[in-house]
């Protein structure tokens, strides 16, 4: 029987999905099994691997279970995984901690803050191509060091979510350039693991994995994993890669001059260069072809029309009912801005910022206030684009994926604030067609990912600027940087209340 579907795994933050993809990029079936979020207390954010592996074998059965011979016609196994979760093995292969501190976990402040004493940014930004942060590696290790020590003690290996199912699936221990890329533990230019970064996080160089490339095969099924599957042995396995580097493959972006808008909970968009861009106020990161891409990330996207949704109409009405009211508001909400820093900012000087509405007249009504929200997240995007060095702040087009790819209303208004025309994928799962993207390649399938990605992403219309609104938008802008730069004054006074 001919080998003509990919095994596709993505270790999400909400639960495993295992999904069968054609040649073609179309997804036969797809198996979703939710895993547990553990909050031990505020800020913290947990899982326990264990959860993982059984939903990736429980989702793994249900999608074979769903296609006619589908455990003779897969060809490989590729995952993707929510990044920077800190999964600590001994050499038995056992965690040693029973949870794993995830991307969203804030519990690294105070390590953070006291390498940034110690350290300064400098040095490290230029080693990394990124500042400190409390979601990467290097810092969730230095708090298990200070408040686990006995478990870093036993632990031989570091690996990321998706690097330990592959453990589980091989028994072989590797990450990929994508996940290290914001570990602040990779030289960006040579692209090692770097000596220096482990004396100066605390980070013990012997746990780090070998770094592979995405597309190398990590090594075959185990038999035992096989049998309980009900696949084949020695399926070859594939060293994948995170998931919002995956999910850039999958959506069709994987050149230099490409850009990507993911809106989900918060708002990230992603402009493909050569090399990375050395600024505070952005993230680089490696895609899985080997493209730097630079990353604006603000914590403020869907999570502020959810806000808007609840707080005006205490969710009594739909988003569908909600974008239509704001679409009756005009482009500029009528000279009113918000700025939606409703849960402060990842990456800034003013971790602690605060949302608010401004220009708020008489006549102002709810449309106003519903569109603003929407053009206040791009604009709280625009003023980072707009501070990167002169012809990188503006790719040629960018993919939209993820919630926000859904609102026509909301693209248009982003297409118009940055003056680059939107696509849409037709298959927004894109970190599964991604994956399967790499499985082509990899079995000879397709030549090259160029050829892959062809054949495999398709897009609906492409969404243009409007004339007039980008217009309004170019003569707003300034007047939000300067809130966005005023306002910083008062939060630490209202932290301080």
């Amino acid at each position: 029987m001919t080998r003509d579907l990919y095994l596709a795994i993505d270790v999400g933050t909400g639960g495993l999905r295992s999904a069968l993809v054609d040649r073609q990029g179309r997804i036969l079936a797809i198996s979703h099994k939710e895993h547990e979020q553990i909050v031990p207390r505020f800020g913290w954010s947990e899982q326990r691997p264990a959860d993982w592996w059984a939903g990736t074998q429980a989702t793994i059965r249900a999608v074979i279970g769903k296609v006619n011979g589908a455990a003779d016609r897969v060809a490989a196994i590729c995952a993707c995984g929510q990044m920077h979760g800190a999964v600590l093995i001994d050499d038995d292969g056992i965690p040693t901690l029973d949870s794993a501190p995830l991307w969203n976990d804030k519990r690294t402040v105070a390590q953070v803050d006291a390498f940034v004493a110690a350290h300064g940014v400098e040095r490290g930004l230029v080693l990394t191509a990124n500042v400190p942060a409390p979601a990467w590696p290097a810092f969730k290790v230095a708090w298990i060091a200070e408040n686990h020590p006995d478990a870093l003690k036993r632990a031989t290996t570091l690996l990321m979510p998706k690097d330990w199912i592959n453990f589980k699936l091989t028994g072989e221990r590797a990450q990929d350039f994508t996940e290290a890329s914001l570990s602040y533990l990779m030289d960006w230019q040579s692209r090692t693991w770097s000596d220096e970064l482990c004396a100066a996080t605390g980070t013990p160089r012997g746990l780090l994995a070998p770094l592979k490339s995405p597309g190398e095969v990590l090594g075959g099924l185990t038999r035992d994993v096989a049998e309980s599957l009900g696949l084949p042995a020695d399926l070859p396995v594939l060293v994948g890669a995170g998931d919002y580097p995956m999910a850039l493959l999958g959506s069709g972006v994987m050149r230099a001059g490409m850009g990507s808008d993911v809106t989900g909970t918060s708002s990230i968009i992603t402009l493909l260069h050569d090399n990375a861009i050395l600024e505070p106020e952005v993230s680089n990161v490696l895609t899985p072809n080997g493209v730097w891409g630079v990353m604006t990330l603000v914590e403020a996207g869907g999570d502020a029309v959810r806000w808007a949704r609840r707080a005006f109409h205490e969710n009594r009405r739909s988003y569908a009912e909600v974008a239509e009211t704001a679409a009756l508001a005009p482009a500029g909400s009528g000279g009113v801005f918000f700025l939606p820093y409703l849960s402060g900012e990842r990456v800034a000087k003013k971790r602690n910022s605060r949302a608010q509405f401004f220009g708020l007249k008489a006549e102002t009504g709810l449309a106003h206030l519903h569109r603003a929200v929407l053009e206040g997240v791009a604009f709280s995007v625009r003023r980072v684009l707009d501070k990167l060095p002169e012809g990188r702040g503006r790719p040629e087009r960018i993919i939209a994926a993820s919630g926000g790819a859904k609102s026509d209303l909301w693209l248009k208004i982003k297409a118009s604030m940055y003056g680059v025309p939107y696509l849409v994928p037709e298959e927004l799962e894109c970190g599964v067609v991604g994956a399967a993207t790499l499985m082509a390649v990899s079995t000879g399938d397709a030549p090259d990912l160029d050829t892959a990605v062809a054949r495999m992403v398709r897009f609906g219309a492409e969404i243009a600027p409007d004339p007039e609104w980008a217009d309004l938008y170019d003569r707003m802008a300034p007047i939000y940087a300067g809130l966005y730069a005023h306002a910083q004054d008062f939060y630490d006074d209202l932290d301080a209340l």
